[in-house]
């Protein structure tokens, strides 16, 4: 059986995990999660990066931070997981979801600029694959309309746009680091904080609403309860196993991208047949091959080559469902414009088997039986006939 996900382990995390235990310092910020915010701040060039125990705490952490309350709006993609809506309904805000660009997968600027209104106080950027949103176009709206810009980022390490690491260019920027993505700790993401003045309140947000941060550095001679915040922080033992990730993720990120592109000329003629459809990576984009995915015909074809798949020992996968077509997008959000895309590209979309243990013999395996489903040799077979 070749499995959906199996996260990497590169070989030191027992031990860097060992050394966080020895330390008797598990509780979080200790050694490791220092060495993991420097590591982040100095890959992407972010100055100011906080661990956190997963995306959807540094989504929650923004929230706070844009002091979102009842009434205000926020605009994000329908096609995207619930912790990116859950993030600022638990603040009160209005969710208004916008259609995708059937090409990535992202928002699309005009459907974007077309939600805005009086309300209106943040733009939600998710990077769906590792894939950029047109943050140029993105990033005007926000200086035109004095908007926040949000980016999230669960699927974006080591991505750029324009040579900008994704999560440094809206004014904050959040990571995840659960056990589908391509480093992991298990569960744990991180806060990118771009706009420097956000800084002190995001330390004091993360820890318990406390000004701890200003006396462990002797800025105050006690710390006391000062705004609202919440537990934050991840265990030192998270920290321990993403550093042993972040040190091997050079290694990581090769092994994905030739696998990716393994993928992606093995399934080229079905695409060029009209067939099915891959990812399209846009000329200003770097990606990360977080994910590979194809799209068929609809969503019964999607349904019959899963179980195709799944009779050969292959595990596929559907994503998303729309969040405005679920109980609590109804409740707590609304869908603005026309849905042209967002449905019809998500009933398509089947993503395939995508990890650091793959082998190219495994990804040649899967894209044979895609081609044997149409009834079509693929290339390495006719050679081999």
């Amino acid at each position: 059986m070749i499995p959906f996900n199996r996260p990497a382990v590169t070989g030191r995390e027992a031990l860097y995990v060992s050394e966080a235990i020895n330390s008797r310092q598990i509780c979080g910020d200790g050694r490791f999660t220092f060495l993991c915010q420097k590591w982040l701040s100095e890959q992407t060039g972010c100055p100011h990066v906080l661990l956190t125990p997963s995306c959807t705490h540094a989504l929650e952490m923004c929230a706070v931070l844009m002091e979102l309350k009842e009434g205000d709006e926020v605009i994000l993609p329908s096609y995207t997981f619930s912790s990116t809506a859950n993030a600022f309904a638990l603040r009160g805000a209005q969710l208004v979801f916008v259609d995708i660009c059937p090409e990535t997968m992202n928002m699309d600027p005009e459907a974007v600029e077309a939600a805005i209104n009086e309300k209106t106080k943040a733009i939600i950027a998710v990077h769906y694959a590792g894939v950029s949103c047109d943050m140029s176009r993105l990033m005007g709206l926000a200086d035109r309309y004095k908007l926040f810009v949000i980016e999230d980022a669960a699927q974006g390490v080591m991505s750029t746009y324009m040579g900008k690491s994704l999560g440094t260019i809206g004014h904050l920027g959040c990571y995840s680091f659960h056990e589908t993505k391509n480093v992991t700790s298990g569960e744990g993401g991180a806060l990118l904080i771009n706009d420097p003045t956000l800084l002190e309140r995001a330390e004091i947000i993360r820890e318990k609403g406390t000004n701890r941060k200003r006396f462990l550095n002797g800025s105050v001679d006690k710390y006391s309860w000062v705004d609202i915040g919440s537990s934050f922080l991840p265990s030192e033992l998270n920290a321990a196993f993403l550093y042993a990730q972040l040190e091997g993720i050079e290694r990581i990120h090769q092994k994905r991208m030739n696998l990716w592109k393994h993928y992606y000329r093995g399934l080229l003629t079905l695409k060029e047949k009209g067939i099915l459809e891959l990812p399209t990576i846009p000329e200003l984009c770097e990606h990360n091959a977080h994910m590979f995915y194809i799209k068929v015909k609809d969503e019964e074809e999607r349904k019959t080559m899963i179980a195709f798949l799944k009779q050969r020992g292959i595990a596929a996968a559907f994503h998303y469902n729309p969040l405005h077509s679920a109980l609590a997008g109804r409740q707590f959000g609304r869908f603005h414009g026309e849905d042209r895309f967002t449905t019809k590209e998500s009933e398509r979309l089947l993503r395939l088997p995508l990890y650091f243990d793959l082998n190219s013999s495994d990804v040649q395996f899967i894209v044979e039986h895609i081609h044997d489903f149409y009834g079509i040799k693929s290339k390495a077979e006719m050679h081999i006939v």
